[in-house]
């Protein structure tokens, strides 16, 4: 048998499996992430499904961590008290990928199988383990049941011959197999890599090699294990394990003999990681950013080597270059030996271990138009981002950091490319028809009887990203307790009425242009926010303060139509015709207001 069908059938209970077959596969570890991990708690919750085992369950907080996310705090959330109850260990958002932390702390190991809501599971064959990204119903199953079905993939064997250059890295290896079998010739098949070389890589290169699998369609890339590499899992994680290779009269359904003597470095072009050429082909284009890191290339090997490149010199003026470790275990390692310092004094962004920018979830997303240059493994349209995403190995992304342009530690130049000092942006200046502002105004009145209304109850903050004025209004209120519809709700002209230190909390404009935007006619209250107060006033959306005791006066109701008038304070309750006093504007207020805004 391969080494995917041994593995198969030590864990289906089976002598000996065959390409085809369907078998349940028990499972050692059963991951969930905080991407996904919350949709696996309610797969289970709602079909009544129990923990098969504790103790092989865990969740990985990798995707997000720091929770800067609303969606994906909730979740995070979510996941910890189902773990607390369930007795299930949390790898939280100090600990890094979950795929490596199953490696380091042998939740994985040579002939294990792993599966994850994380769809480069399949990383494990590294280690000559059978990993799986999974959806969220595979993975409830599998936590419910410790096993699920899984169907015998054909398996191909890759023999790379000769010897490999010297400038010439795991990601350049991989890139260089992509550029050969493209992201479907490989697909649905289990590819064991053999060679004289091979067996002298390192675990960092392999997990490079493996993590990019799933974008050649791959079930995995699998290596057989060496006495190195159980050396090397010892270390880390003080465990021997097994010799894990394939029959000698394994059957292969293809075997393709290649000349690695011949690769090069290479870069994926932006789109498609399958989309390779010769780093020469693209050397010397201009760059916004850099990105290392992921589960590709997070590990203290590509650490060093990006560090060996950048000691004593500067990331080029104008770009920004973002550097992610895998673990929490590797950042350490990586202060430990100085690797933080350097990236530090060469102008780079050093970040907490985690997935970053692959996952959109951290740091490493790029802008519209913006051209980075990432060690990831995707670069899909808008995977990263919604600029353009090239792909490279460490030395490259950091080589051209420092040049400004894609180039090669060799061809780093002395003085590195700057942005050409012209306009890039053109003109945003809008024609503006001024038109009379009235200064009365009739509309219904919202009574909500509250004080200290903040900023965030207003226009969440999870917003804050939008500039366009004519999309806030949906926005407004979504956060207050109560009035989540009000926006449906609410039509042009109408007036909203609260208590005290109305739009308390934050600078955010937004909080009062969504009003602007919904077409509300003016605000009243019994004070403001001093930031809140000025915002207004400078946008000029019509704010009146009140006297506690008006609401009585105008035996005043929610739905009532009021008439409020600007220039002398005057307001009318339009059912009963009882009118009061509230503090007119004052000149400076008229003015701005008068002039349509400050602006």
């Amino acid at each position: 048998m391969t080494i995917i069908e041994k593995i198969i059938a030590n864990h289906s209970g089976q002598a000996s499996v065959k390409p085809g077959d369907i078998v349940d596969v028990f499972i050692d570890t059963r991951a969930a992430r905080d991407f996904g991990g919350a949709n696996v708690v309610k797969n289970l919750l709602e079909n009544g499904l129990l923990i098969a085992d504790a103790s092989r369950t865990i969740f990985t907080f990798d995707c997000n961590p720091g929770g800067s996310d609303q969606k994906y705090a909730q979740n995070q959330h979510y996941c910890r008290q189902f773990a607390r109850e369930k007795g299930i260990h949390i790898y939280d958002v100090d600990a890094g990928v979950g795929t490596h932390l199953a490696i380091d702390n042998g939740l994985a190991w040579p002939g294990s199988t792993f599966v994850s809501t994380d769809s480069h599971a399949n990383i494990m064959g590294a280690i000559a383990s059978f990993g799986q990204g999974m959806g969220d119903q595979d993975i409830a199953a599998a936590w419910a049941k410790g096993a699920v079905w899984f169907k015998v993939p054909a398996s191909v064997r890759i023999n790379l011959n000769g010897s490999r250059p010297a400038d010439v890295t795991a990601k350049d290896i991989v890139l260089n197999l992509l550029n050969i079998f493209g992201a479907n010739k490989l697909l649905g098949y289990s590819v064991e890599i053999y060679g004289e070389e091979t067996e002298k890589f390192s675990l960092d290169e392999r997990v490079t090699i493996s993590s990019m699998g799933t974008e050649m369609g791959a079930i995995l890339i699998i290596f057989p294990t060496t006495p190195g590499l159980i050396a090397e899992l010892k270390r880390i994680t003080y465990t021997d394990y097994p010799m894990v290779t394939a029959d000698a009269d394994a059957v292969y359904e293809n075997t393709f003999d290649i000349d690695l003597s011949k690769f090069v470095p290479m870069v994926a072009k932006p789109g498609h990681p399958e989309d390779d050429t010769a780093v020469d082909n693209v050397r010397n284009r201009k760059i916004d950013s850099g990105f290392i890191g992921s589960c590709t290339n997070g590990r203290l090997e590509d650490l060093r080597a990006a560090a060996s490149i950048l000691k004593g010199k500067k990331v080029a003026p104008g770009v920004v270059l973002k550097i992610v470790p895998a673990t929490d275990a590797i950042w350490t390692q990586a202060l430990r030996e100085g690797l933080i310092g350097i990236f530090k004094e060469a102008g780079a962004m050093v970040s907490n271990a985690g997935c970053a920018g692959c996952a959109a979830g951290q740091i490493g997303q790029n802008g519209p138009g913006e051209v980075t240059i990432s060690t990831g493994n995707r670069n899909f349209e808008g995977k990263q981002g919604k600029g353009f995403v090239y792909l490279a190995s460490p030395s490259i992304v950091a080589a051209s950091a420092v040049a400004g342009f894609i180039t090669t530690p060799d061809q780093i130049p002395a003085k590195p490319s700057e942005f050409p000092n012209t306009a890039i942006l053109k003109s945003a200046v809008r024609e503006k028809i001024k038109t009379i502002k009235p200064t009365v105004v009739e509309g219904r009145v919202w009574v909500i009887k509250r004080d200290n209304i903040d900023t965030d109850m207003i226009f969440h903050n999870r917003y804050l990203t939008i500039t366009d004025i004519k999309e806030m209004g949906q926005y407004s209120f979504d956060n207050l307790k109560g009035y989540e519809d009000f926006s449906k709700k609410a039509k042009a002209g109408d007036i909203v009425l609260c208590g005290k230190n109305f739009g308390a909390g934050s600078s955010r404009q937004q909080a009062v242009d969504c009003f602007i935007s919904l077409g509300i006619s003016c605000i009243l209250a019994e004070s403001y926010g001093a930031i809140y107060e000025r915002n207004a006033i400078n946008a000029a959306m019509p704010i009146l303060i009140y006297k506690p005791k008006l609401l009585a006066d105008l035996d005043l109701s929610d739905g009532d139509n009021v008439r409020v008038n600007f220039e002398n304070g005057e307001i009318v309750n339009l059912r009963n015709n009882k009118s009061g006093n509230l503090e007119k504007f004052y000149d400076a207020q008229m003015a701005i207001y008068r002039n349509g805004g400050l602006l």
